[in-house]
């Protein structure tokens, strides 16, 4: 981490300031005056002085959603270079990561923490939470596929949950669809979707349990409300 942001993120002074006290030789990292800037730091091993006083950051807990784009992966770093969930975040100085996925193709809800213990709570299977789902779809189900979605439907080497589903609008080559399930398998709505006969032309996550996107524009994020961590926290 770079040693300006370190020190912002212990509440020594804004990244600007911090270079300042740099340049003033007022910083030491291992006991040496740290003659320039833009050295990167361990926080976990160096120890970083300020005026004679090491500082050590104390974790503050974030809780953001963010209206992920289509095209973005969910991983912190991806092997293809793609563009990662977290470059919309870069301004939150906070390590945060993303709990649970979206597909590239997906858009819609992401919440990101640095909470570990809310992101087990979340992830866990045991602890069904209700994740509501717009997909756009080829053709329109009738109430047969329809009945075999919300029954369970075998995937690869396991069989579904019972899940909700329903057609908002339709025409002639599409419908769009409202999906509710409360399982985060890869890929699993889609695969759904495709062994009822009807692929998913778009897909868009609309809200976590009773957590909503609302009208987050595209590509941006806003922070939890202390109801809604609350909310997420007794889950």
């Amino acid at each position: 981490m770079r040693l300006n942001k370190y020190m912002a993120l212990c509440g020594v002074a804004s990244r600007r300031k911090s270079d300042e006290l740099i340049k003033n030789r007022k910083v030491k990292v291992n006991g040496e005056i740290v003659e320039e800037l833009g050295i990167d730091v361990n926080e976990n091993q160096d120890i970083i002085e300020v005026n004679g006083k090491v500082i050590i950051a104390e974790q503050k807990n974030i809780y953001v959603i963010i209206n992920k784009p289509e095209g973005y992966v969910t991983t912190v770093k991806d092997q293809f270079n793609r563009k990662t969930v977290l470059d919309l975040v870069k301004d939150i100085d906070e390590r945060i990561y993303p709990i649970g996925r979206l597909d590239y193709e997906t858009s819609g809800l992401l919440i990101l923490t640095n909470d570990g213990n809310l992101t087990y709570r979340l992830t866990h299977p045991k602890h069904e939470v209700v994740k509501t789902y717009l997909a756009r779809l080829k053709l329109v189900p009738d109430k047969i596929k329809i009945k075999q979605f919300e029954s369970g439907l075998k995937i690869d080497d396991y069989v579904t949950a019972p899940a909700e589903f329903k057609i908002i609008k339709k025409d002639e080559n599409q419908s769009i669809c409202e999906i509710k399930i409360h399982e985060g398998k890869n890929r699993q709505v889609r695969k759904m979707c495709k062994a009822i006969g009807h692929p998913v032309l778009s897909l868009k996550r609309i809200s976590i349990g009773n957590i909503e996107l609302g009208n987050l524009k595209i590509g941006e994020y806003r922070n939890l409300s202390q109801k809604e961590i609350n909310y997420l926290k007794s889950l």
